[in-house]
Order: structure tokens, then C-alpha cells, then sequence
């Protein structure tokens, strides 16, 4: 398991994507292994792995959007999505 932190560089894993489903109103991460409803935190936090920005950028670019956002809560997110193999670091 790669060590995070916060010049760690996230993308969205190769033949990965995330789209927005009418039907539902919501985010779905459409994945080879399967389909996966991200909460809207992860969702917000997928949106911006683009494999160019760092974890600080991405926290940034949250705070202009919304209150209280926590460098470690995104940290955990991108971990659990690593471990999951959705998201990888450049």
C-alpha cells in the first residue's frame, strides 16, 4: 500500500470513470470489476483526481466549495479507494 500525504498525486485508475446518472441524480463510478454509488463527499473528491493536482490542491479547491473540509478525511478516502484499485498516484 502506497503511504499518502499531501503532495501525493491521485488519478482515477485506467478504464475507470465517473459519470452522472439522470435516472438516480446521482454520481456512479463505473468501474471493469463492477459499478459503485459514491457518497457525495467521495464523489466531490473523485471529481478532482485528475492525476495533475496533489491531495493539497484537491483540499483547496474543496474548502472554495464547501465548510470544514479535513485534509485527513480526504486522505481516508483516497486510501479506501486505492485499496479498492479505483484510484492510483502518479
Amino acid at each position: 500500500m502506497t503511504t499518502l500525504e499531501m503532495g501525493s498525486v491521485p488519478r482515477l485508475r485506467r478504464g475507470v470513470r465517473l459519470s452522472y446518472d439522470q435516472t438516480r441524480e446521482t454520481h456512479v463510478l463505473l468501474f471493469p470489476e463492477g459499478v459503485l454509488v459514491p457518497n457525495p463527499t467521495a464523489a466531490a473528491v473523485l471529481s478532482l483526481c485528475d492525476g495533475v493536482e496533489d491531495v493539497a490542491a484537491i483540499a483547496s479547491a474543496l474548502r472554495k466549495r464547501y465548510a470544514g473540509v479535513r485534509e485527513e478525511e480526504i486522505l481516508e478516502v483516497l486510501s479506501r479507494l486505492g485499496d479498492r484499485r479505483i484510484v492510483e498516484w502518479t
